[in-house]
């Protein structure tokens, strides 16, 4: 039974499915799931590639900074940095690897919790971190649970875009039937809950317009932020702001994604192609802040990594080009994370702390690019 059957079952079992349902199912189910079936996804040769997949200069400038942050909290004897997300585990590779050469007192430290799901990209992620797993310096789990009285840095790349949304448009909200045997749309009224969603952090479509309501995206970063009791939240994914969406950007950005060619038909191979949304981060933002966490002002990925390599002029992405040539690829990849042309005006950066002092959060790397270093 394919996953197309599996949907049309459940449908003439339970009745129609809101179209979150059917995103999880497309996405995550146990064994037909677009993350379930296999850990090949990923990378140039997949469908899609994320930033750790152009250049190990992005883990590392991230280990930087999570020194920094390590350093902030007072350099504890324990600290943990939690992934949500983690695809094959390179960004791990990448930050364990270069702190454990760069910053061997926080290495010493830390600890790396990769919480994925996927049972297929669990066991890719073991073998990518073999050697810090077998040496206890990383692990694998399939849920998200407290740290118990250890600082935590919390980061999440591209993960929040996976995640299901609700379908809602002028005509209520969008809910998948069974027709003469074949998957069709329908509407329902939208409810109480989506269009105080809407109100609060969105805008209400138009006529014929389609938006997302990301309730499950809120909802998980409320849970990722009680999750830490003292430490750092950083989430980076590409999306928009209430402002933007007012203003007639960022309305209706459901796309798919299948050998890096990019879809609007979510309905054409159910999972065997990425489903994703644009992040709503004035609703992300809200979440955290509803937790207790001190959110810093919304950065773009370019602003964020500038901030981190001016002070060394990125010295860890070129540390070890021997030859002209090799400055020379790596200067086009680091151009591709930083730039607008690439993915550093795109994707925006999302910073929250609990448990330390406001002034020292402000004078991180990451936040101070373009402002005076006095």
């Amino acid at each position: 039974m394919n996953l197309r059957e599996v949907i049309m079952r459940e449908i003439r079992d339970l009745g129609p499915i809101p179209f979150s349902r059917y995103m999880w199912l497309c996405l995550y189910h146990p064994e037909l799931g677009y993350y379930a079936r296999n850990a090949e996804q990923f990378g140039k040769a997949g469908d899609f590639y994320t930033s750790s997949d152009v250049h190990a200069v992005f883990g590392r400038l991230l280990a930087r900074q999570f020194d920094e942050m390590w350093r902030v909290l007072g350099c504890p004897v324990r600290i943990q940095i939690t992934e949500l997300g983690p695809g094959r585990g390179l960004f791990a590779q990448d930050v364990l690897d270069w702190s454990q050469k760069t910053f061997p007192d926080f290495f010493a430290a830390t600890h790396y919790l990769l919480v994925e799901q996927s049972p297929a990209l669990r066991a890719k992620i073991q073998d990518t971190l073999g050697r810090h797993v077998d040496a206890g310096k990383a692990s694998v789990v399939a849920t998200l649970s407290p740290a118990n009285d250890v600082p935590v840095i919390l980061f999440a790349n591209e993960f929040v875009d996976a995640l299901p949304v609700e379908i809602l448009s002028d005509h209520g909200m969008l809910r998948i039937e069974l027709r003469d045997g074949k998957l069709v749309e329908g509407w329902e009224p939208v409810p109480t809950q989506l269009r105080e969603f809407l109100e609060r952090y969105s805008v209400l479509p138009v006529t014929g317009e389609r938006l997302e309501a990301p309730l499950l995206a809120q909802s998980c970063m409320a849970e990722a932020a009680r999750t830490i009791r003292q430490g750092f939240l950083v989430a980076i994914d590409y999306g928009y702001t209430q402002r933007e969406q007012i203003e007639g950007r960022h309305r209706g950005t459901l796309m798919t994604y299948r050998r890096h060619s990019a879809g609007v038909n979510p309905y054409e191979a159910p999972g065997e192609q990425d489903i994703t949304a644009h992040v709503n981060f004035t609703a992300l933002a809200d979440a955290a802040n509803a937790q207790g966490m001190e959110v810093q002002p919304l950065l773009t990925q370019s602003q964020f990594l500038m901030g981190i390599g001016e002070g060394n002029q990125f010295a860890d992405a070129f540390a070890e080009c021997r030859l002209p040539q090799e400055r020379a690829k790596v200067a086009l990849q680091l151009k591709h994370l930083v730039t607008p042309a690439g993915v550093g005006e795109s994707f925006h950066v999302l910073l929250a702390s609990r448990g330390v002092a406001s002034e020292k959060v402000r004078h991180l790397a990451g936040l101070r690019f373009g402002k005076s270093h006095e």
